[in-house]
């Protein structure tokens, strides 16, 4: 794909409006990404000015400007944004009731999008991994090479996403130049646990780690997460015609690239 530019943090920091609107007269972007967030779950709990400045303003900030350039925004989300209570699929139209500082500030920042950025796709994904910067798949590899026995949270249900899946569906809707705007949820395919999660990635690596199943309550955090988060992919690959592998095969792909 010709034009593309990875500005650095310094010269694309969405706290900085001034900057970010020096870099939208240099290159006029007819798309931005944004995948700048305050992802410390639990810190953002004593953080909440700064989770909220960076997931919320930064996002306004971005919005703003492709609304005045006609640029295209593409926001990235997460499942946090909801209770996680119930047992069903969650779609679009469900309601948005986090339960934790970092699914609140992440609400807000999808609610600032569409009245400054008409041109806009607002992704909500879950579970990310990938064989780059840290995540629970990287951490679990670590751990399973120094460790015989790990206990893992099996009460919390939801579907893993490689980021380089979520990375072909961005790429997808700027190569089909789509314009059905708005709202969508994007997972792999398919429904685990955190410990069935864990237990396939020794699978899959031939690890010999025994994983104990635990209940949330036996691992507290600053931050309450969603028991439940599976979402329902219907929306994205009908109006957007992406095909979306089950999270058992990326997990392979990416354990195949990180060996």
């Amino acid at each position: 794909m010709q034009g593309l530019v990875f500005p650095p943090e310094f010269q694309a920091n969405i706290l900085d409006p001034a900057g970010l609107r020096s870099l939208f007269e240099q290159h006029r972007p007819a798309y931005v990404i944004n995948c700048a967030a305050y992802t410390a779950v639990d810190k953002a709990e004593d953080e909440v000015d700064i989770a909220r400045k960076v997931n919320r303003d930064g996002a306004e900030n971005l919005a703003r400007l492709c609304g005045e350039f006609g640029t295209t925004l593409l926001q990235i989300s997460t499942d946090f944004v909801f209770a996680g209570s119930g047992n069903q699929p969650l779609v679009e139209t469900d309601e948005a009731a986090p339960i934790s500082v970092y699914g609140l500030t992440k609400l807000e920042g999808e609610q600032v999008v569409p009245a400054l950025a008409s041109q806009h796709f607002i992704l909500r994904t879950s579970w990310l991994y990938s064989e780059f910067a840290g995540n629970f798949v990287k951490t679990m590899l670590k751990l399973g090479r120094e460790r015989d026995e790990l206990r893992v949270i099996w009460d919390q249900v939801g579907t893993p996403t490689y980021a380089i899946d979520l990375a072909g569906c961005l790429l997808h809707i700027i190569e089909t130049q789509s314009t059905a705007y708005g709202l969508y949820h994007y997972s792999n395919e398919g429904v685990t646990s955190w410990y069935d999660f864990a237990t396939a990635i020794f699978e899959l690596s031939h690890l010999p780690v025994k994983t104990v199943p635990i209940r949330t309550s036996e691992y507290p955090t600053k931050a309450t997460r969603p028991p439940y988060s599976v979402m329902d992919k219907t929306k994205v690959k009908q109006a957007l015609g992406v095909s979306i592998p089950h999270w058992r095969t990326s997990l392979q792909t990416c354990l195949g690239r990180l060996e």
